[in-house]
């Protein structure tokens, strides 16, 4: 029995009415902490996943709770075991991942996985789909997710969880919080361990899996959180924060028959990340606030490559021990400006990223850059039922050094790529109409940027790709145009309308010459689609959410070269059934049309899903939980070679107390 379960059984056994009273929830709605927010004066441009119904669903990393949400769906890269999304069919280096508004994702690709993310310590997650507000920085070519904290209510909270699951795997976490007067503190630990993924009774074993226990697909991730915060006044305020992340986890191999993919034999032994950041907000006067944020971030692993299914060897030459050092530092300065009938605000970003790799008993190879942006974007209020928000940035990428490790020095030294520049100006405007009471308009236009990350410009890819250090940034131009209607205060439909033409479209682009890839500069694109959602209030016991994406991604340029990892179609459906203020349940499908997993064509087929869940509160403090993913034990595939945990199967026991007295 471990720590939390012993905890746990302490804090139930223990009469807590000598403390106060409890809250009338077991899973209480989460206060969000406001300054982790990008804040633009009433809009609609954002929308968000709150904590709460995170818990409903059962959505314990970042990953999954994005999969819930209209226009993301979910990707998992086999080949290196990593969750991410696709928003809207542009990728995490173009829709950048924050933690209260501090960019997270690792500077090297621009990528991050999003399945080490706990959702433990989160209030809510944040996306901004076709405008996304210039205050975020760069990079936000096709949306932002923000990762917003929790923040303590009371003068005293407790919050405790622990779980099992399929696959000798447990979920526990613990919170403590306290707020007083002027000062509030919270800390946050959890755990998510789990030995194996369990495989559909239907998959059909080969030589390299011989039973229903993915080989090599354990993980272990420990994630702690913590926050000081202090308000001199009412027009001051400054907090602390540190995030501290380890993980561990295995590369199950590839089980496909694609020729041109290879059986990997990988692990990482670390996979740890840190953040430490400041975020101040000081009211001038009644016209004049700043914000400001100072962050300092830093990512190591080592991933180990394998011989063979032992994970004992190391001779083959397509075996090695590699090592990751990423530091990130940053700072960013907002001044708002309150004036008559306008919000406005100036933003500037600054952005040191380094990285630094090597092979054991190898030279460490480095990579350095930094980026800037200036920008300014105004709330128009003037007209009444209309909002106005347009914005514009200027924004520099510096490629400050770069080692070449194929050509070395007489010395022993890397020779240099040659120094590069990208500059890029983003622009974006936001409407909003309000017809009536019922009915809603708003329409987005907005030409936006990435620039080419370190590995889609130096990297080899350990051998299979050829550099690129001269590509350029990848600009697009974005529209929308979108209803919010409203039907008797009981069903909500919301649908969207996008397009996107892209240029100088990023694309890695399998067999160049000899069986190596590139990622090159491939021309025009488009994306185009439909998202629908729809909220229901059936009765007052029974909740309905719909939400549907359609999507094409078309190569202008090179028709053959297809896009990968996202589904024509994608469908996320909720049925919330609560009978008794105690007991709650949850029916959730969900729906993806095949996809591609190469751009030459390898697919992978359409699947349906359905989970089920029930809670139930035993006091005003303690409930549990049941439930089952996949009842159907469906044999399914995001990633071709990969395949997906079958029917699986958790259980939860949650404490909740507050001391408000």
């Amino acid at each position: 029995m471990n720590f939390f379960k012993i905890t746990l059984i302490v804090l139930l056994i223990y009469n807590q009415s000598a403390f106060g009273q409890q809250s009338n929830d077991s899973i209480s709605e989460t206060k969000v902490f406001e300054l982790g927010e990008v804040f633009i004066h009433g809009n609609r441009i954002k929308q968000q996943i709150s904590s709460h119904k995170i818990t409903q669903l059962n959505k314990t990393d970042v990953a999954q709770a994005l999969n819930t949400f209209p226009s993301m769906v979910l990707n998992h890269t086999g080949s290196r075991n990593e969750s991410a999304v696709y928003l809207r069919g542009f990728d995490i280096r173009s829709v950048p991942i924050y933690a209260d508004g501090i960019p997270i994702y690792v500077p090297y690709d621009g990528y991050v996985d999003l399945a080490r993310f706990t959702t433990a310590d989160l209030s809510k997650i944040e996306i901004s789909k076709g405008y996304s507000s210039i205050l975020y920085g760069p990079n936000a070519l096709g949306g932002t997710i923000n990762l917003i904290s929790k923040k303590p209510q009371f003068p005293f909270e407790l919050n405790a969880k622990t779980g099992l699951m399929s696959g000798n795997g447990f979920n526990n976490y613990v919170s403590i919080g306290s707020k007083l007067n002027k000062f509030y503190f919270q800390g946050i630990f959890s755990q998510f361990d789990r030995e194996y993924i369990p495989l559909s009774a239907d998959f059909e074993t080969t030589a390299l899996q011989n039973d229903n226990k993915r080989e090599n697909s354990y993980n272990k991730d420990r994630k702690f959180s913590a926050k000081i915060w202090y308000a001199p006044n009412d027009d001051n305020e400054l907090t602390f924060n540190y995030i501290n992340q380890n993980s561990e986890k295995g590369n199950p191999v590839y089980l496909g028959d694609d020729p041109n993919t290879r059986v990997r034999y990988w692990q990482w032994p670390y996979w740890d990340k840190e953040s430490l950041y400041f975020i101040s907000k000081n009211k001038i006067s009644n016209l004049f606030h700043i914000k400001s944020r100072l962050f300092i971030d830093r990512f190591d692993n080592e991933l180990k490559a394998f011989d063979n299914a032992n994970y004992d060897t190391q001779t083959k030459p397509s075996s090695f021990t590699s090592f990751y050092s990423d530091k990130t530092l940053g700072a960013n300065l907002e001044l708002g400006m309150n004036l008559k009938n306008n919000d406005l605000k100036i933003a500037m970003h600054y952005k040191f990223d380094k990285h630094s790799q090597h092979n054991l008993g190898k030279n460490p190879e480095n990579t350095d850059d930094a980026l800037y942006s200036v920008g300014i974007e105004n709330v128009f209020s003037g007209v009444e039922k209309l909002k106005l928000i347009a914005g514009t940035s200027y924004n520099l990428r510096k490629g400050l050094q770069a080692d070449n490790a194929n050509i070395v020095n007489a010395d022993g030294s890397f020779v240099q790529f040659a120094k590069n520049e990208n500059t890029a100006i983003n622009t974006q405007l936001f409407g909003e109409y309000k017809l009536n009471n019922s009915l809603e308009i708003n329409g987005t236009f907005s030409l936006k940027s990435r620039f080419a990350t370190m590995k889609d410009r130096y990297s080899y890819r350990n051998g299979v790709s050829i550099a690129n250090p001269d590509l350029s940034s990848e600009k697009a131009l974005n529209t929308e145009l979108g209803f919010n209607y409203t039907l008797n205060e009981k069903i909500t439909i919301n649908p969207e309308i996008f397009y996107s033409k892209i240029f100088n479209t990023i694309q890695l682009i399998n067999n160049v010459q000899n069986g190596l890839s590139q990622v090159q500069n491939t021309g025009k694109s488009e994306f185009y689609g439909l998202d629908l959602t729809v909220d229901f209030q059936v009765i007052k016991t029974l909740d309905f959410n719909f939400n549907y994406t359609f999507i094409k991604r078309k190569n202008l340029t090179n028709p053959e070269l297809l896009f990968t990892d996202v589904p024509e179609y994608h469908l996320f459906s909720n049925i919330q059934w609560k009978p008794f203020s105690t007991l709650r349940t949850n029916l959730n499908v969900e729906y993806s049309s095949m996809r591609f997993s190469t751009s030459y064509g390898v697919t992978t087929p359409a699947y349906w899903l359905m989970n089920f869940q029930t809670s139930y509160q035993i006091r005003r403090d303690i409930s549990i939980e049941l439930g089952i993913n996949n009842i159907f034990d469906q044999n399914y595939y995001v990633t071709d070679g990969f395949p997906e945990m079958g029917r699986n199967v958790y259980a939860s026991l949650y404490y909740d107390f507050k001391w408000f007295k």
